[in-house]
């Protein structure tokens, strides 16, 4: 187990001789059980992001989830009580996936504007996949966190989830940036804000590039490319001025 600085984990866990697989611990309250501690949750995982990605969250029912997976709809509601916990819990899933790969990529980097030039990338290109969440497809479940992601929390309990510590994976991300934001100017009064707008600027100018063109200043082609150096310009500019 890890235990970065924020106390948030994740877990590699050896699944073979051949293959490390990456679990993280979630908040207790998202589920009744997780789905990453059995093969059905596997399967489970997978068939939902793909459904979601179909359908949309909307139209996406757990009766048409069990139906996809050839399972009993009471088997999904042993691991969710209902669906917006479901992509809530996909949300917090990717929020730590984002968060790992910042730890593991700016490990040994010592420069802190390096450091938020990773955690930039890191956040714009975790939707590559990888064989360490082989039940998680990264690329379907970004483009779920791009256009569904508000819906976990513009909602009317976000009072009492947030009481319940559901939205810790997306304070901790937060944090994690605004640390380093800090470090680069002490004198930065508005890191947590900047964090977070850098987050929402990825997903919301990804989404506006694909389907909202006249919102944005990315072409959809090379999109990331363009992506990453505009994000890059509106952080250091915001830092170093003031």
């Amino acid at each position: 187990m890890y235990n970065n600085c924020f106390d948030y984990s994740y877990y590699i866990v050896k699944k073979s001789e051949m293959a490390l697989k990456l679990s993280f611990k979630l908040p207790s309250k998202l589920f009744l059980k997780d789905p990453q501690e059995s093969k059905y949750g596997h399967r489970l995982l997978t068939n939902a992001i793909e459904l979601i990605n179909e359908l949309g969250f909307e139209s996406f029912t757990f009766k048409k989830l069990g139906k996809k997976m050839e399972s009993s709809e009471v088997s999904i509601y042993r691991y969710f009580e209902n669906k917006h916990l479901l992509l809530l819990y996909l949300n917090c899933w990717y929020l730590e996936w984002v968060a790992y790969l910042i730890d593991i990529k700016s490990m040994n980097v010592k420069n802190s504007e390096e450091q938020l030039k990773i955690a930039i990338h890191c956040m714009i290109h975790a939707n590559n996949e990888s064989e360490l969440t082989d039940y998680i497809n990264e690329n379907l479940l970004f483009q779920i966190i791009m256009k569904e992601s508000s819906k976990t929390y513009h909602v009317s309990s976000v009072d009492s989830e947030n009481k319940d510590g559901l939205y810790l994976p997306y304070k901790e991300l937060v944090r994690k940036v605004a640390k380093i934001i800090t470090e680069i100017n002490s004198d930065f009064k508005y890191a947590n804000s900047l964090a977070i707008t850098l987050f929402e600027m990825i997903n919301n100018q990804s989404f506006y590039a694909e389907h909202l063109p006249s919102l944005t200043s990315l072409k959809k082609r090379n999109t990331p490319k363009q992506l990453e150096a505009m994000v890059n310009h509106f952080a250091f500019a915001s830092i170093k001025y003031s």
